[in-house]
């Protein structure tokens, strides 16, 4: 059995709760709870399609930190605040997953308890090479 290892992005984090941005054991990768958290800022803005836009942009990263890419994904669960934030999601869905032969399977749930301004939030599942 392959070591468990945590997977971390420079400015991402869950607050104070002692959680990695990701966990990886051999090939496979899992991510927490990925968010609209703009690193430079330091913050989750306002805006439902800013915080979808660095959500995917959020996962790219820590993908890469895991060793991988947005192609290697094989499930992403989404959850939304506000039955507004679909159209955006799907929007950036499409611009990461352009191939409609070679997506991930997704599920979106609303959730109204996601924390303070967050309007959007994923966890995803890949596999490595």
């Amino acid at each position: 059995m392959t070591a468990r290892r945590s997977i971390e992005i420079e400015g991402f984090s869950h607050g104070a709760q002692p959680i990695p941005a990701a966990s990886r054991v051999g090939n496979i990768v899992m991510t927490g709870g990925v968010y609209g958290l703009d690193l430079a800022a330091g913050k989750i803005p306002d805006e439902v399609e800013k915080q979808v836009e660095l959500m995917f942009d959020n996962l790219k990263r820590i993908m890469a930190a895991a060793g991988g890419a947005m192609d290697r994904i094989v499930k992403m669960t989404v959850y939304v605040k506000v039955p507004e934030a679909r159209p955006a999601v799907n929007k950036h869905w499409l611009e990461a997953f352009p191939d409609a032969a070679s997506r991930p399977a997704r599920h979106t749930f609303q959730n109204d308890h996601l924390p303070a301004n967050m309007l959007v939030q994923c966890d995803a599942m890949a596999v490595l090479e």
